[in-house]
């Protein structure tokens, strides 16, 4: 009964939050995606003119595919947005952009959570792989040292996660200012597009919920057993 209430329960847990997160900001983005903002700005027109207002021109801001697939790369100084974001003059269009335009400024001014984001990419991507394995093949033989390897390869995925949580936050927080000083939304479409952005952030808590919550059923689970 307890392996059972350790291994499923929060496992469940965890997938209710996953999809609950995922289900809050597919619906908020749909609902404003509809709505126009009062000035028939696209996204791609917001990025641009979020941009230049901050003397980044040298940043490209082009169309990429797929659904909310927007994102901002450091490397190359390009902010790309989802066809629907670069094409759309919605509230939640110029908000998405807007977001991503406030990576932009956090690369701008070396912004400290996000420089410590980069510096663990490559650690993330090799634990992301290895620790799956470790933890896979450690069941498989019942070799608790390879589990133990996979969960502190889980908890670095885990530090990762904790440090994408103020990066996003912050650049929301960019975004909704220049949206206001910019004038590109009014106060209520403001809201709005606060609501679209709240509920993107809401994705990022799921993940490290659900990362917290599968580091501690392997701990239950295999805490206390020896080779």
């Amino acid at each position: 009964m307890d392996y059972f209430i350790i291994n499923y329960g929060i496992t469940l847990i965890a997938l209710v939050i996953t999809i609950g997160a995922q289900i809050f900001v597919n619906s908020s983005y749909k609902k404003y995606l509809k709505v126009k903002n009062h000035k028939d700005m696209t996204g791609a027109e917001a990025a641009r003119s979020i941009l230049t207002k901050n003397g980044l021109k040298d940043i490209y801001v082009v169309e990429t595919k797929g659904y909310l697939t927007d994102h901002y790369d450091p490397t190359r100084k390009v902010i790309r947005l989802s066809t629907n974001v670069y094409n759309t003059s919605s509230i939640a269009s110029v908000a998405v952009a807007a977001h991503e335009c406030g990576h932009a400024l956090q690369d701008r001014d070396n912004y400290t959570f996000m420089k410590i984001r980069s510096a663990l990419v490559p650690f993330v991507n090799f634990s992301s792989y290895a620790g799956y394995f470790a933890i896979l093949i450690g069941i498989i033989f019942q070799m608790i040292n390879l589990i133990w390897i996979g969960i502190l390869l889980e908890i670095v995925i885990l530090v990762f996660q904790l440090v994408t949580l103020p990066v996003e936050l912050d650049a929301s927080k960019r975004a909704l200012k220049e949206l206001e000083t910019g004038e590109i939304l009014t106060s209520e479409e403001l809201v709005k597009g606060k609501t679209v952005l709240s509920a993107a952030a809401m994705t990022y808590v799921a993940s490290v919920a659900s990362t917290v919550l599968e580091i501690l059923r392997l701990i239950l689970l295999y805490g206390n057993r020896k080779d």
